[in-house]
């Protein structure tokens, strides 16, 4: 594996993790020419699954997309890079569980919702404003009840 800093070819693994129940392996890395520590998975290739976006048009299911819109929900949260880790395996997982080469947007952000209510509820809110398109405070109001209750 190439490091991703110095572009050095020789690095090594420090640490190896079965995650998804033994269906990826997550391996930190250490370059033994800058030192530079980062983290990689390994999976197996499945056939890509596409997201059926509100206008009509498809797109492959990027987790990557996923992620960026999780860190601007959680920051300044006390959630670890670790936790993100589970929490966007989860919501991978629960996607994929459904079968379904193709899968609403909709779907997706439900159960990221309901995935990220257990992480932070800050979060949730933060994400919920975006994903549900409040338009007012009332409307803002009426989700944290609903999280209270």
């Amino acid at each position: 594996m190439r490091c991703p800093f110095c572009r050095a070819d020789n690095t090594r693994v420090i640490d190896s993790r079965d995650i998804n129940t033994g269906e990826a392996i997550r391996r930190r890395r250490e370059c033994e020419q800058c030192h530079s520590r980062f983290t990689t998975y390994e999976r197996y290739e499945s056939v890509q699954m596409m997201v059926v976006k509100k206008d009509g048009r498809r797109e492959e299911f990027n987790p990557a997309k996923l992620r960026n819109s999780l860190r601007i929900s959680l920051t300044k949260r006390p959630v670890s890079e670790d936790q993100l880790d589970e929490l966007i395996d989860a919501i991978e997982a629960r996607v994929l569980a459904l079968g379904q080469k193709e899968v609403g947007s909709s779907v997706i952000g439900e159960i990221t919702l309901t995935e990220l209510r257990k992480v932070d509820e800050v979060a949730y809110i933060r994400f919920a404003s975006v994903y549900r398109e409040f338009r007012d405070a009332d409307e803002f109001a009426q989700e944290l009840q609903a999280l209270q209750s």
